[in-house]
């Protein structure tokens, strides 16, 4: 059974940074394509950011493109998001999802469907 669990969450400043780490077990952690997601309070779940299968190939919303960026270490099941320039707007749940792909290299469909979901990490940027 896939099984994500994100960490690494907490409450930053505006400007400040941010890493978030999602752990996956129970798998072939390479076989997979992974995503984050957010979750603001009152509002729909909104694609973050995808990573290819190898690492090398990443996607990101308009929103976070250029200030966020997604690692992987295959040898550790471990993605990574490093988020920089953090605005209030990137206030959210963060959850890490995985889905199986047929590419090492190309990302097909990141924004979805994914089938396996972690419970989230908080994320609050305030002053």
């Amino acid at each position: 059974q896939v099984q994500l669990k994100e960490s690494g969450g907490g409450l930053v400043r505006p400007g400040g940074s941010l890493g978030l780490v999602c752990v996956a077990s129970g798998v072939t952690f390479s076989d997979y394509d992974i995503a984050w997601f957010r979750q603001a309070p009152g509002k729909d779940r909104e694609f973050v950011s995808a990573i290819s299968r190898d690492g090398g190939t990443t996607y990101y919303s308009d929103s976070v493109r250029g200030r966020f960026a997604s690692t992987r270490d295959n040898a550790r099941n471990t993605v990574y998001l490093q988020m920089n320039s953090l605005k209030p707007e990137d206030t959210a749940s963060y959850y890490c999802a995985a889905k199986t792909s047929t590419s090492t290299y190309v990302l097909i469909s990141p924004r979805g469907p994914y089938n396996h979901w972690g419970q989230g990490t908080p994320v609050t940027v305030s002053s």
